[in-house]
């Protein structure tokens, strides 16, 4: 009978209020000094079949406010320090990352950018920085020296900067100019063709300035093709040759090409010759037309247009290729 009186007597004490024997031995298992709960395991804390580890002892406390073993009375419920017990560390689990630290994703000590690359392409993309630096520092000071007045500089050096400057980077001040440009200029080309029967005849004489107006008016979005290319080509050849066309400088040959190529490119475009015509030879000219003054300026302009035919140009098979032979046969 004695065995059966200690069973309740040990539960009544364990589930019962403080104070009984049976309770307080059981309590005193796992309790400190005030009789707050220690660091016992859960497994010693839990008494009972039916308590849950994590409930014998706390109940339904928050976490927050679960008793800790070194706390007083009137602390139970005062926030922990920052890293203090319970409190999670800085950039831990369950943490802020701290500043600086690595992005989401990242293992800790991670680093981003350059400094994440290996040594080799450290060194690769330092030495790329460095290249585009240097070349864009060069750029600008070519074209400050080009725009510039004339000073030392420029002229113990102005042949290397022209060379630099010409043609991509020409700088074109005319805008701006007091006297800006007062002349309609049209550029002329015809050819001197072989039809596929072996003769040869000559093409009349196509506008090709008048063909890019057409295309520009009422062209919302026109192409820089058709505004600028065959007019700053035709300026190019006019500023690298003298009044009988023959070329100054370097750049005297190159103009030539580059207007000569064009010019093969809008004959094909136009079908000259008709079909499987072979473009042998190319002429152009330009016809200048003075602006007539405004009505109330007693400035006095001629209006007759000046032209100026230049020499035919043998075209060579480079020119022709993939252009006036394919476009005909379409």
């Amino acid at each position: 009978m004695d065995a059966y009186d200690e069973g309740p007597k040990t539960r009544a004490g364990a589930d019962g209020p403080p104070g009984d024997s049976a309770g307080d031995g059981a309590a005193g298992a796992g309790a400190g000094p005030d009789g707050a709960v220690g660091d016992a395991p859960a497994s010693e804390r839990a008494v009972g079949d039916h308590a849950e580890p994590d409930t014998a002892v706390r109940g339904d406390a928050e976490p927050d406010t679960v008793a800790r073993g070194d706390l007083g009375p009137g602390e139970l419920n005062a926030p922990s320090a920052p890293g203090g017990p319970g409190d999670p560390a800085p950039g831990g689990p369950g943490g802020p990352l701290a500043p600086g630290g690595p992005g989401p994703g990242q293992p800790r000590g991670a680093t981003a950018g350059i400094a994440a690359l290996p040594l080799r392409s450290q060194v690769a993309a330092a030495f790329a920085l460095a290249v585009v630096a240097v070349v864009t520092f060069v750029h600008l000071g070519m074209v400050f020296l080009h725009v510039a007045p004339s000073n030392t500089m420029t002229k113990q050096h102005g042949r290397a900067i022209d060379d630099w400057i010409y043609p991509e980077f020409e700088q074109n001040w005319k805008l701006f100019a007091p006297n800006p440009l007062q002349q309609n200029i049209s550029v002329q080309v015809r050819a001197l063709v072989r039809t596929p029967d072996g003769t040869s005849r000559e093409t009349g004489w196509y506008d090709l300035s008048a063909l890019d107006g057409e295309a520009i008016e009422g062209n919302l979005l026109p192409s820089h093709t058709q505004q600028n290319e065959l007019r700053r080509a035709w300026d190019y050849y006019v500023g690298t040759h003298d009044s009988k066309n023959r070329p100054v400088g370097l750049r005297g040959d190159l103009s030539e090409r580059y207007l000569r190529r064009i010019a093969v490119m809008r004959l094909a475009r136009e079908h000259a010759g008709g079909a499987g015509a072979v473009v042998e030879r190319v002429q152009m000219r330009s016809s200048s037309t003075n602006v007539p003054a405004p009505e109330w300026s007693e400035e006095k302009v001629p209006d007759k247009p000046v032209v100026r035919e230049l020499p035919w140009w043998i075209v060579p098979d480079s020119d022709r290729e993939g252009g006036l032979t394919e476009a005909s046969a379409r």
